[in-house]
């Protein structure tokens, strides 16, 4: 199924779309693609945040599971090793994570059960490029995490507008290294993963209307990260999206 131009249509139609795609992203990952230790909960409250889904670990770190003949599975069962099997994307980056991290204040994240907060997944909405003050509380949010080291993959259907001209990535990585990162004229939506750790990775795959959502990496550990399926999750959240907005959008 092509990502559609949400564009089309107001903010609360995208807002509908939105909570489906939690809820399925929620199911998708906890259905076989994290390993037994980590679980995925939708719409959580943490120090403050209000990331859209997110990945626990009960404690133990991932192994990175192996196939028969001893090579890393795409996904599911454990960890892929990011050093074995690095993700495939169009564009990759890495920062010392000491160029921003002294400027910010740093916080612990725990969820009321107990367990570790791995990593989130964030969906940007048209509210979070709305103003100067959304935009700057987004990449503070986004920066808190990762000072944090609390993995992101952040998922950006939006067309560049005046306070991201290069994207979401574009004005996060700014804001960890003194880098300009420039998104492909024809390719103007973001994915975007992000490793924690002592060095920053990120991991961006660019798309545009009309494309497949391709498999992202979701990290759990600064070197192991599992494979999101995120088209059968799109698919399956557009097909709860009522019939008279499904057929506007094509």
């Amino acid at each position: 199924m092509p990502i559609h131009d949400w564009s089309r249509v107001d903010a609360g139609i995208f807002h509908d779309f939105h909570l489906e795609w939690i809820s399925a992203l929620k199911h998708v990952l906890n259905e076989g693609v994290l390993p037994a230790d980590y679980y995925a909960l939708a719409e959580q409250v943490s120090a403050g945040f209000h990331p859209d889904v997110l990945t626990l670990n009960r404690g133990i770190p991932p192994e990175p599971a192996k196939t028969g003949n001893g090579a890393l599975p795409e996904s599911g069962g454990g960890g892929i090793a990011l050093a074995t099997a690095p993700p495939k994307v169009r564009f990759s980056a890495a920062a010392a994570s000491d160029t921003y991290a002294q400027k910010r204040r740093r916080i612990a994240i725990r969820h009321v059960s107990g367990d570790r907060v791995a990593a989130l997944v964030e969906i940007v909405s048209p509210g979070n490029k709305a103003s100067q003050h959304a935009m700057r509380s987004f990449i503070d949010k986004a920066l808190e995490f990762l000072d944090a080291g609390i993995h992101l993959l952040i998922l950006d259907l939006f067309r560049p507008g005046p306070r991201d001209t290069q994207g979401i990535h574009g004005v996060i990585w700014s804001a960890i290294k003194d880098e300009t990162f420039t998104l492909p004229a024809d390719k103007p939506l973001t994915l975007a993963s992000y490793a924690a750790g002592a060095v920053t990775r990120a991991f961006i795959e660019p798309v545009a209307v009309g494309d497949s959502l391709p498999v992202m990496p979701l990290f759990l550990e600064p070197e192991y990260y599992v494979q999101v399926p995120l088209e059968k999750a799109y698919q399956s959240a557009f097909e709860r999206v009522p019939r008279r907005w499904r057929e506007i959008l094509g």
